[in-house]
């Protein structure tokens, strides 16, 4: 299956990278359109952030050609840097800081023209306002994921690379972050998402490519994916909720609303 037509946020062709004797990528081709959400959906060790890392140009492909909206991460890595947002797998928050210290210092990071109204504007944005000159260190799991995220987006990047940004948390807080990561998309913005979690990719994304020892298996919408396998048996049963169900029930959440403006630790 071929990528979906239109201008491309990222253009992978022909991507290798081994360690020594390792071969983690293996021939790698891909192309992510612009305004869209595209899950890079693997097990631990098939080359997710091994990807996420060439494309952040923090690592050097063996070989093969990468652009960022449309600068090779090769030639133009500084471009490429300028036009992106990146969140690791763990918050690369400052504890110590607060919340608005911790946005205000990426602002003067991205040279924007006001740090402290950036700040607060995306203070607002994440639901962290009443928190913000709280110590980062008080914060929860989803609040400090949130606050990594605004970061991220802290100069307007054109896309954000999101490699497993719900890694550890609990349910309430991955749907915060899933939230965090349709309004991204509704405003224009490419993101590019790794995950391990199935229900992640299928929750989020336009398109999915199943990463697995260091090659695509296959990319393609939802529906694509599912129409690889046969038709299930119809069969009657009674449904049961999840545990991800009962949990959400009985700590108040609501699975459909947005809990973007939760603020507590």
């Amino acid at each position: 299956m071929t990528a979906a037509a239109g201008p491309s946020a990222i253009s992978i062709q022909g991507l290798t990278k081994s360690f020594k004797d390792v071969h983690v990528l293996d021939g790698i081709d891909l192309v992510v359109r612009r305004g869209s959400i595209f899950a890079l959906l693997g097990s631990n060790g098939a080359g997710k952030t091994t990807v996420v890392r060439i494309l952040a140009t923090l690592l050097r492909p063996d070989t093969g050609k990468v652009e960022v909206n449309g600068f090779d991460v090769h030639m133009q890595p500084a471009a490429v840097r300028e036009s992106i947002g990146l969140t690791g797998q763990f918050a690369a928050v400052d504890e110590v800081l607060t919340g608005r210290e911790n946005l205000r210092l990426a602002g003067r990071l991205r040279h924007v023209e006001n740090p402290s109204a950036t700040a607060d504007s995306f203070l607002d944005r994440v639901g962290l306002t009443e928190a913000a000159d709280r110590r980062v260190g008080t914060y929860s799991g989803g609040m400090r994921r949130r606050l990594d995220i605004a970061m991220s987006l802290v100069g307007s990047p054109e896309l954000i690379v999101l490699d497993e940004p719900t890694t550890g948390l609990d349910p309430e807080a991955r749907r915060e972050v899933w939230t965090m990561v349709q309004e991204l998309a509704s405003s224009g913005t490419t993101v590019l998402l790794t995950t391990q979690y199935l229900e992640e990719a299928e929750h989020l994304a336009d398109r999915i490519a199943i990463l697995h020892r260091g090659r695509i298996l296959v990319e393609g919408t939802l529906q694509d994916l599912r129409r690889l396998l046969p038709q299930p048996k119809v069969e009657y049963v009674r449904n049961q909720p999840s545990l991800e169900d009962v949990f959400l029930a009985l700590t108040g959440a609501e699975p459909e609303a947005s809990q973007a403006g939760a603020t507590h630790a």
